[in-house]
């Protein structure tokens, strides 16, 4: 298990953000576009119709929430 500077074990939540911290240091815009680009073409590949007008319904849900308050 990974430990951080106390030599202490990190939690699962510290260590994803040291990871990705650590990984935004390697990588430029480019790399994360392209795989947003991959996981997109792979949810669209496993997901129908059907998921994609829920995650519209709940993001309208939100927009409209965050307007009226």
């Amino acid at each position: 298990m990974a430990t951080n500077k106390k030599n202490e074990k990190m939690s699962r939540e510290e260590a994803g953000r040291k990871g990705g911290k650590a990984t935004s240091k390697n990588h430029d815009k480019e790399f994360y576009q392209e795989i947003g680009e991959k996981g997109g073409e792979a949810t669209s590949k496993n997901q129908g119709k059907e998921f994609y007008e829920e995650i519209g319904k709940k993001g309208g849900r939100s927009s409209s929430n965050q307007r009226n308050n």
